[in-house]
């Protein structure tokens, strides 16, 4: 067993001088970037839409809508950054609304 385990330590050890790519570490650039997109679909009714920004430093500022089944509208803005990570602020537009509740099946009648 040590033999297999000191076998593998060394095959590790010469890719390593082999291909020394391996022990680099890249340090990428931001490149800024900016989309959007949409999609509203009145028979199906789909209405979402999302768009986002980034500049050189790597911030990246954006947001997105979704209509909810209840007809509330969800808008979510962010800003990602380096430090603070992901930080969201996610409000809703309109009141929701439930359709009435009807059973399609009749009462159950006691005998």
């Amino acid at each position: 067993m040590k033999v297999v385990i000191f076998a593998a330590i060394v095959a590790i050890v010469a890719a390593q001088e082999q291909y020394p790519a391996y022990k680099q570490e890249y340090k990428y650039e931001p490149r800024p970037y900016n989309f959007a997109w949409a999609v509203k679909d009145e028979p199906s009714y789909n209405d979402y839409a999302h768009q986002q920004d980034t500049d050189a430093s790597g911030k990246t500022v954006g947001s997105y809508r979704v209509a909810l089944p209840d007809g509330r509208i969800q808008t979510v803005t962010y800003t990602v950054d380096e430090y603070s990570g992901y930080v969201a602020d996610v409000q809703y537009t309109g009141e929701a609304k439930y359709p009435e509740y009807k059973p399609n099946y009749p009462a159950y009648k006691q005998q």
